[in-house]
């Protein structure tokens, strides 16, 4: 009865209004513990099937290590990272070096990290995954995983396929990445960050989270006056007849001529601005059919590189806007500056501008309406804003704007600006065409298409794959390098653009990936074994890691949850394409050294299949394919 009480005024037996009918007190007690008796097998059964984080799981044995050695020491070091040579073990703690520093510090006591390595190694305690430990040099300690324990996960893998680490609660990520302009074509400055972004709402949508993917358009402003000014002149019947606006960009540019140049035509751009603000349903009706066509192309692009986006540009938030500035002069946040409302934030110089001395909103009111929505109606746990580094100032400044009236607090919601550089052309100058144009980006995925068919025929894959084949390989190889090659970089550095480099298939792009990837899954195939006979053998077979190469292969296949890890806290993706890059030539190196299928040489038969390694042919292929698919790249089975 002591553990009910317990229970009881922990919360986990309050009974709820469903219980009414069991009047009886035991039996609700009853009902409860076995309610949670059955929430904590659920809990257990998804725990089992995750894929364990082995780098987690060693810092929390040392971490209980190191709390049992130095149980007064408050918040010790705790370094663990896979050892960079095989020679030193599989991986290594290095938290010796820093406790000796915190004690001379805090207490000024001199003691050598190897003493406090030895002092930790003693508390370790018992655990399946290590085999030994050794202490090196000035106090490493090198850790030697045990082989039945990567063997047991491996099984784990084959039998439940590529499950996420766990991470603990649900949350809701809001991600806000593409974002162009309505009447303006998607350029290569739009690559960036629409490739980023949906690789991003990948990874976070494996790992179980609920995300909200949004394009933040473009669609207000003082340019759709013009647009509008200019197509009552150019389709006086567009309200009965849709017109047929082809090119858009075109249409754009003679607006903004006349402009600049006719000053009847600005001061009726102006007044069709007040008159769409105003909600009139005509004007309303030709900001419309601008936007469908905006749309409509915009699609074109989204539908290549397989991106699933929910518009929600500025004008969604357009009615927040004047409920914005309220609550800032409500608090006592404005200043009024030649007729402007502003708002200086502490730490930053350059204050928002929250309405403009004609009584109109900015970019900087539109964000910060976004940034409560997001906020305080999405319930954002997680807000990811994927834009270019020059917005860089302004988002910190409305950001920081959002915490000083309160909307958040940093220790609880993470909001960050994933920030990347620029796309360079060859010249390593801003990527343009020969005229000096922006590159339309419709442009580069065309481009991107024929070079990889061209590719392809050289290599006279036209001549062995159905049409159906060629044209899959075609997309996957032009999409898939033109992603990766992004990717691959680290998005805070600018990337030089190069087809040539890009559809290499050496070195670490995806050309060399996708080949990798469809030799692997041909192995099985060419020894036929199909995939139920290499699902009984997952369940049946224990993975030997004899061979050098094997463990080797077995230990880099399961880093891929402490990747993931790693890439939702500082939100780098290029560690991705690293790690398949890795994987792809390890598993190379296996090949070469270990025999998966033995043949007779004079007759070609085949003599003997090595399952085991199989099944690692198999675990490489599914963690591959799920590399893959976070990045947005679809592999082919037969390239």
């Amino acid at each position: 009865m002591k553990e009910i009480e317990r229970l009881k005024n922990f919360g986990c037996l309050g009974v709820s209004p469903s219980l009414e009918g069991l009047r009886d007190e035991n039996a609700k007690l009853k009902y409860r513990l076995n309610f949670l008796k059955k929430s904590l097998q659920e809990e257990r059964s998804k725990s089992t099937k995750s894929m364990i984080n082995i780098n987690s799981c060693l810092q929390e044995i040392f971490g209980a290590a190191i709390q049992a050695a130095y149980p007064d020491l408050e918040n010790p070091p705790l370094v663990v990272t896979p050892s960079q040579q095989p020679k030193f073990g599989d991986y290594q703690c290095n938290s010796a070096m820093g406790i000796s520093q915190i004690l001379l510090k805090t207490r000024e006591q001199k003691v050598s990290p190897r003493e406090i390595a030895e002092r930790i190694v003693k508390n370790i305690p018992a655990n399946e995954c290590i085999e030994k430990v050794e202490i090196a040099g000035p106090g490493f300690i090198n850790v030697h995983l045990r082989k039945d324990f990567v063997s047991k996960q491996l099984s784990s893998l084959l039998i439940n396929g590529v499950q996420p680490p766990a991470i603990g609660k649900r949350k809701k990520v809001v991600v806000d990445f593409s974002s162009p302009n309505i009447a303006k074509e998607m350029h290569v400055g739009h690559l960036r960050s629409t490739i980023i972004g949906e690789s991003m709402c990948r990874l976070f949508e494996f790992v179980g989270y609920d995300v909200l993917r949004l394009n933040h358009l473009g669609d207000w402003g003082t340019q759709f006056g013009m647009l509008i000014a200019h197509l009552q002149d150019k389709f006086p019947d567009y309200l009965s007849v849709s017109p047929p606006i082809g090119d858009l960009q075109a249409f754009y540019k003679e607006s903004k001529q006349r402009f600049d140049t006719e000053e009847e035509f600005k001061k009726r751009a102006y007044q069709c601005v007040v008159l769409l603000q105003s909600k009139n349903p005509d004007f309303i009706k030709a900001w419309n059919l601008i936007c469908d066509v905006s749309r409509r192309e915009f699609q074109k692009i989204y539908n290549c590189l397989d991106i699933t986006i929910t518009e929600r540009g500025e004008s969604f938030y357009h009615e927040m806007m004047k409920d914005i500035v309220k609550e800032f002069e409500d608090k006592g946040f404005v200043q009024v500056d030649d007729g402007r409302k502003i708002v200086f934030v502490p730490g930053f110089p350059v204050p928002l501008t929250i309405m403009k001395s004609d009584g109109g909103f900015t970019y900087d009111t539109s964000d910060l309406a976004a940034l409560k929505h997001r906020l305080c109606e999405e319930k954002g746990d997680i807000l990811i804003y994927v834009v270019d580094s020059g917005q860089s100032v302004h988002l910190q400044t409305v950001f920081a704007a959002g915490q000083m009236i309160g909307w958040y607090d940093p220790k609880v919601t993470r909001v960050a600006h994933a920030a990347f550089g620029v796309v360079l052309g060859e010249d390593k100058k801003k990527f343009k065409t020969r005229s000096g144009d922006t590159v339309r980006l419709i442009d580069l995925l065309e481009e991107g298409l024929k070079r990889a068919m061209d590719k392809l025929k050289d290599k006279e894959r036209d001549k062995v794959l159905t049409p159906e084949e060629l044209k899959a390989a075609q997309t996957s190889v032009a999409f898939g390098c033109i992603k990766y090659a992004d990717l691959s970089h680290n998005r805070l550095n600018d990337y030089v653009f190069s087809f040539d480099k890009m559809l290499d298939d050496r070195g670490n792009t995806a050309a060399y990936l996708l080949y990798a990837f469809t030799r692997i899954r041909a192995i099985a195939r060419l020894a036929n074994i199909d995939e139920q006979m290499l699902r009984k053998a997952a369940r049946e077979e224990v993975l030997v890691l004899d061979h050098e190469k094997e463990w080797k292969l077995g230990k880099c296949i399961l880093r891929f949850p402490e990747i993931l890890q790693k890439i939702l806290e500082d939100l780098l993706l290029h560690t991705l394409c690293d790690y398949l890059y890795e994987l792809a030539t390890t598993f190379t190196e296996f090949y070469d050294s270990c025999y998966c299928v033995e043949k007779d040489r004079q007759t070609g038969q085949i003599v003997k299949v090595n399952m085991w390694r199989l099944l690692l042919c198999e675990a490489t292929a599914t963690v591959m394919a799920k590399g893959f698919d976070i990045l947005g790249i679809k592999p082919v089975q037969r390239m």
